[in-house]
């Protein structure tokens, strides 16, 4: 075949989630490979998830394609630039190199200089479809909505491409292409159940400042919800997973749409239970009671902080209350609760951390993650710190989580602050207070508290 559609992360160099262990596909990439093989367009796909970076150029080797579409994102990106350094070589024959993610909408230069040939800028089914037919035809490039490329050593950047407005016209995602297998298995022998993933909708209509929006933008669009129940009866009948995960950034922005949604999901028989993110305003008592019917069992709750200066600082649009209080309410409904907390974003003191801190214990959600909060270019926050960046190392062998940028105290102080939160947490959880396990949380806590004091 003359096209090929791969990616860059390799489990087998990830130490952090070989202790997590729990795998996704790329379902983004098996999105546009569906779509092009609804074109009669033969593609592979080679899924690096399991396997090394030998074995995925052995297999590009054996397969010599012409062009090559490779998925980057900010994780992926130092391992992709390798990729492309080694295929732009005479032993694979110099393909043409397309780049899709949301790492290339702000980082066009970049990925050009690094030696991609075409960069597709947003939405990549369409677009990756009529360049491919372009290449292939030896046309021109110009009449390609959403893409970049070189032209005498000057960036040409076409028309952006108009989004889908009908999701139901997308093809399901080429989950047949991979071995699915290797995902479900992995998750049975590390967690005891199997999970999937399953998308429904594509953009945002919030305006979070750090959150990037750069591949689906600010919108919001739907696949019908009998389309969606049609997916997940297949996924049962074909997978038999354990669980789905929701990718969606919102699942419950729509009361009518989940409405609809369960309805058709009864009705097909198309139960499986399920976890998925939302915002506290868009859940209440009757759809938290809906979403449990049709096989609920965990819902993220974001607030990024127990304060609210910060919240109205990110442009979350929410009461921490409010947030507090569903996530209660979730819990008391017997569907277990997940939260997200970013620690050192601009502004934030040590005030603002001690409210996170008494947040997390009120609302006591089942899990919770943090982060320490980084600028990913091209969104709001990105824009507002731009001028106060003390540490942005180069390019292609760092990432955005590597900027760093004036904060209130150190960036050290903030890790010590992830260290506090967690141990004060967790030792509120603690039933027995006088416990060994007890001791050693107070004990972490109280180290933690003295080193912010010495990082500030």
């Amino acid at each position: 075949m003359s096209l090929l559609f791969t990616h860059a992360y390799y489990l087998s160099d990830d130490p952090k989630e070989q202790k997590i262990m729990k795998p996704y596909p790329p379902l983004g990439l098996l999105y546009v490979s569906g779509y092009l093989k609804s074109k009669n367009i033969a593609n592979d796909v080679f899924d690096t998830t399991f396997s090394s970076q030998k074995e995925q150029l052995d297999f590009i080797a054996e397969k010599n394609p012409k062009v090559i579409c490779i998925y980057t994102n900010l994780m992926t990106k130092i391992e992709v630039i390798k990729l492309i350094k080694i295929l732009k070589s005479e032993t694979f024959g110099f393909p043409k190199i397309i780049l899709g993610g949301p790492d290339v909408t702000y980082n066009i230069a970049n990925y050009l200089k690094a030696g991609a040939d075409f960069l597709v800028i947003g939405e990549g089914e369409e677009t990756t479809f009529e360049l491919y037919d372009a290449i292939m035809a030896n046309a021109a490039f110009h009449q390609v909505d959403g893409i970049a490329f070189l032209e005498n050593n000057q960036i040409i950047q076409t028309t952006a491409r108009t989004k889908f407005k009908e999701l139901d016209e997308l093809p399901l995602p080429n989950r047949e292409a991979i071995n699915m297998h290797n995902y479900l298995e992995t998750w049975k022998t590390n967690h005891g159940q199997s999970s999937m993933t399953i998308s429904t909708q594509r953009g945002c209509p919030y305006t979070c400042k750090w959150c990037s929006t750069a591949v689906y933008g600010q919108s919001y669009r739907r696949r019908p919800a009998n389309q969606v129940a049609e997916e997940m009866k297949m996924l049962k009948e074909q997978y038999n997973p354990d669980a789905l995960w929701f990718v969606d950034d919102v699942f419950t922005v729509s009361h009518k749409w989940l409405i609809a949604f369960r309805d058709e999901v009864l009705k097909q028989d198309a139960v499986i239970p399920f976890e998925c993110i939302t915002r506290a305003e868009r859940l209440n008592e009757e759809i938290l009671q809906l979403l449990k019917d049709i096989g609920c069992f965990r819902i993220w709750i974001g607030a990024e902080s127990g304060s609210q200066t910060i919240i109205d600082a990110m442009d979350r649009r929410v009461d921490v209350n409010q947030v507090k209080k569903i996530i209660q309410d979730t819990n008391a409904m017997g569907i277990e609760t997940g939260t997200f907390i970013m620690l050192g974003y601009p502004g934030e003191t040590e005030e603002d951390i001690t409210e996170t801190i008494q947040y997390l214990k009120d609302a006591n959600p089942t899990l919770y993650t943090i982060t320490v909060a980084y600028p990913i270019k091209g969104t709001s926050l990105y824009d507002e710190i731009e001028s106060k960046i003390t540490s942005q190392p180069e390019w292609e062998t760092s990432t955005d989580r590597d900027i760093d940028f004036e904060r209130t105290y150190s960036r050290k102080y903030y890790k010590y602050a992830v260290s506090k939160v967690v141990n004060e947490v967790e030792f509120h959880k603690t039933i027995s207070k006088t416990s060994l396990k007890a001791l050693k949380l107070k004990t972490k806590s109280i180290l933690a508290t003295g080193l912010m004091k010495l990082n500030k």
